[in-house]
């Protein structure tokens, strides 16, 4: 039987699948923790985690060209560094994409109907979850529609703000601020601009990879930037860093400051429906790399199964959403997925790594190297709870590598080697 799954996705559903991705709960969340950090240099921040996100998103472009699969820096790592870096950058982005999968359809639940968010975020689990099922066309299609949903409304915020009496230019670049402040603003704002990752993971499937990723990974990142230096200008302006760092709802506070409480609900509405975009592209991602560690025996080959018609990684994909669907019936991780952020600075560190290693120019490795660099220094500077917790998942992901090559006669990931 065929195992491979459909190429199906253009430059534009590449391109709407990494907003979905992007432009999703961070831009209604990531402002009022990053101001915390930064202080007045949060769009300097913003600019560092847009350069190192840059970085990134050129080595995993070069990488997804050469090696069109589904899996991501999975793949990457075990190609190019070996079997166990693959593993590594594998089990950090399913553990940690699996928490924050939890974690935005409860953020989705608490938007949409406050006293019965955990029931919400089971249902939208289990829509996303049928409509991923249907197809990555679906998907995309889906996508579409609330990105330009999203994206209306977060234009509706920066126009309300920016032509409002109350927007102050001085606000921009007020308040105290250092300099580890600044990076690890960086490495919370950069978590926000990580959904690229997406278009890479869907490799597989997507058509003409060669020209179709590399030309969708920058456009998707570039649009994203613009769409968060916008708004957090924009929330500057009518709230200042002090304020905006304080704030629980920064762009409803934003609104509410610039004279139009009455768009608050609107804004509210606008964090719902991104946070179901974060939601569908996560279970994407998250489906396709469980798929590919599937393949060479890292999860359950069951896992590698593909739907013959609809050329889907159904099994992994149904595992997924009960997954998140248990957790988000159970547990409360909104607050205990700090980790996310140091898996995800690790996982692109090993994509830069695995970059390096290709046969390229002067500049092709200088930005990995910048990319590399970037994300341990940025890893190192977020809050201690978040790395210590980061390093301990990784620790218990190692241990598991180890003791899979005791357990089997080959290296993970060789042919024959038997599965899980």
């Amino acid at each position: 039987m065929n195992n491979e799954l459909k190429r199906t996705l253009g430059v534009g559903d590449a391109v709407v699948v990494g907003l979905g991705a992007m432009v999703g709960a961070g831009i209604f969340a990531a402002l009022a923790p990053a101001a915390r950090a930064a202080g007045g240099a949060l769009l300097a921040a913003l600019a560092l985690a847009a350069v190192v996100a840059y970085c990134n998103a050129h080595s995993s472009a070069r990488l997804a060209a050469r090696y069109p699969s589904s899996g991501g820096t999975y793949v990457y790592g075990r190609e190019r560094l070996g079997p166990f870096w693959g593993h590594l950058a594998g089990w950090g982005f399913v553990v940690g994409k699996t928490a924050s999968c939890a974690a935005m359809a409860l953020t989705v639940g608490a938007y949409a109907w406050p006293g019965h968010q955990r029931a919400v975020a089971v249902a939208a689990v289990v829509a996303l979850t049928a409509a991923s099922y249907g197809g990555v066309q679906k998907s995309a299609r889906i996508s579409r529609v609330i990105v330009a949903a999203v994206l209306a409304v977060l234009t509706g915020v920066v126009v309300v703000c920016l032509s409002s009496g109350a927007a102050d230019a001085d606000r921009l670049g007020g308040g105290d601020w250092g300099g580890f402040g600044l990076l690890q603003g960086a490495g919370l704002l950069f978590f926000a601009f990580a959904g690229y990752a997406r278009i890479t993971t869907l490799g597989e499937e997507v058509r003409d990879p060669e020209r179709t990723i590399p030309r969708a990974v920058p456009l998707a990142l570039g649009i994203a930037l613009l769409v968060y230096a916008a708004v957090a200008v924009a929330a500057l302006s009518v709230l200042g860093s002090d304020a905006l760092a304080r704030s629980a709802a920064p762009l409803a506070d934003a609104v509410r400051a610039a004279g139009w409480p009455g768009l608050a609900p609107v804004v509210r509405v606008g964090a719902a429906l991104a946070a179901l975009g974060s939601l569908l592209a996560l279970v994407l991602g998250v489906s396709r790399t469980t798929l590919a560690m599937a393949r060479d025996g890292h999860l359950p080959r069951a896992l590698a199964a593909v739907h013959p018609r609809r050329r889907v990684p159904h099994h992994a994909e149904l595992a997924v959403g009960a997954v998140v669907a248990v957790l988000a019936a159970t547990t409360d991780l909104r607050g205990a997925i700090g980790f996310s952020s140091f898996g995800v600075l690790v996982y692109y560190a090993i994509a830069n790594a695995s970059a390096w290693t290709l046969d390229s120019g002067v500049k092709d490795r200088a930005v990995a190297a910048a990319g590399l660099s970037g994300c341990v220094v940025l890893a190192c500077a977020l809050p201690a709870s978040s790395a210590l917790t980061g390093a301990a998942v990784l620790a218990m992901g190692a241990a598991a590598y180890g003791v899979r090559r005791r357990l089997t006669p080959g290296p993970p990931g060789a042919p024959g080697a038997p599965g899980v």
